[in-house]
């Protein structure tokens, strides 16, 4: 089957995480992703995690599906180049600070003035204007300014930041949402436009009604740990084996279930058992009932018991769990692929399954400018000019 992006060009300019990533989920599903990069000085996402062997391992996930190209986007000769790859373009991701590719000549008027279609994503920390749109960030400072951070962490602890890219990956999904939007308009009107996103907007985006709460009650979402203030029971609990478990009411019928199954169907007929927020209001009545219950027993029973009684719980796994878990296996979320300097090497698969036209892990990431010639050369550049280019520092 023809993948659904085969035939769409991405020009990848971006660095780290949001822009990135956006360009993998597009590479995923066919786009023909060239990933442009410093002569010397690679995507910082190459040196971040682990490395075996001299070989970064996030990198063979991050950059996978994408051809390597270096160019000097600073020279003018590097700036021309990529002006003939835009031509043939259908989107460019960057993330550079605003006015940083207007300063080389590759501003959008540029970019339209060689190519009228072309879709252009500025993912930023904090957007292309107002007063911080010329400062430094990354997707820790938006997890903080976002609300984020002052609702995760126990009530008595600190605000609490993701020990992963939560906001950058959040930003890629909507990146490529917007690339696709965009993509549409062009279809229609024959014409591209600029994408402008802040990382400091879209997980603002997802943390539900509070903007609208304050605005109409003046309150305040506090910190809650791994409770909800939206119902209960919601929360983690421990085995009798010394397994964690997640437990979830977000429907009144499994908060029902849930409590006659660890018997307290008493509770079911109380009055304020009746909605998920006055049920948050007794968290710790209710948390008792299910946390001893669980206590009392092995993880495979519980779990077991759960599903019986149609009650939603799951495991806390870390990636040993992950991998091991039936369903994930099921649905194939984790694909191993061959790579030419580790060999068989695993990581997660496409982000959901088309069922006509699938998208597919062609290649894990690249070594830094694998295929420089092989591009430009698509582009027209000679044999001659490769060399004359390379030796002036401009790939």
């Amino acid at each position: 089957m023809t993948a659904p992006l085969e035939g769409l060009r991405v020009l990848d300019v971006s660095t780290l995480f949001a822009g990135p990533i956006a360009a993998t989920l597009l590479g995923d599903f066919g786009a023909d992703v060239i990933k442009v990069e410093h002569p010397t000085r690679p995507d910082a996402a190459r040196g971040h995690g682990p490395s075996k062997d001299g070989v970064n391992l996030w990198w063979k996930t991050l950059g996978r599906n994408k051809r390597a190209v270096t160019i000097n986007l600073a020279a003018p000769e590097g700036a021309d180049l990529l002006l003939t790859l835009a031509a043939d373009a259908d989107v460019l991701i960057e993330n550079f600070r605003p006015g940083t590719l207007e300063r080389w000549g590759l501003g959008p008027d540029e970019l339209h003035r060689a190519n009228p279609r072309l879709v252009i994503a500025r993912v930023t920390a904090f957007g292309q204007t107002g007063p911080y749109s010329s400062r430094p960030g990354f997707g820790s400072l938006a997890e903080a300014m976002s609300g984020f951070a002052a609702l995760t962490g126990q009530p008595d602890g600190p605000p609490t930041l993701p020990p992963f890219g939560l906001a950058d990956g959040i930003s890629a999904l909507a990146a490529a949402y917007a690339v696709l939007v965009a993509l549409r308009g062009v279809d229609r009107d024959d014409l591209g436009q600029v994408i402008d996103l802040a990382i400091i907007e879209p997980i603002l985006m997802l943390l539900g009604g509070q903007i609208t709460a304050y605005d109409q009650l003046g309150t305040l979402q506090p910190r809650s740990g791994n409770r909800s203030v939206n119902n209960a029971p919601r929360n983690v609990y421990r085995s009798g084996d010394g397994d964690w478990v997640a437990v979830s009411t977000s429907s009144q019928s499994i908060a029902e279930r849930v409590l006659r199954l660890v018997g307290r169907g008493d509770l079911v007929a109380e009055p304020w058992f009746a909605s998920g927020h006055t049920r948050a209001e007794h968290a710790d009545e209710l948390d008792e009932a299910v946390s001893a219950w669980i206590a009392a027993r092995p993880t495979g029973e519980v779990i077991e018991a759960f599903e019986e009684a149609q009650a939603a719980i799951a495991p806390v796994y870390d990636v040993r769990g992950v991998l091991a878990d039936p369903q994930y296996r099921a649905i194939g979320t984790v694909l191993q692929i061959d790579d030419d300097e580790l060999g068989p090497v695993k990581m997660q698969n496409v982000l959901f399954r088309l069922s006509e036209t699938p998208g597919a892990v062609r290649w894990t990431g690249r070594r830094h400018g694998q295929d420089t010639d092989a591009v430009l050369a698509e582009a027209g550049v000679t044999r001659e000019q490769l060399d004359l280019l390379r030796e002036e520092g401009i790939i």
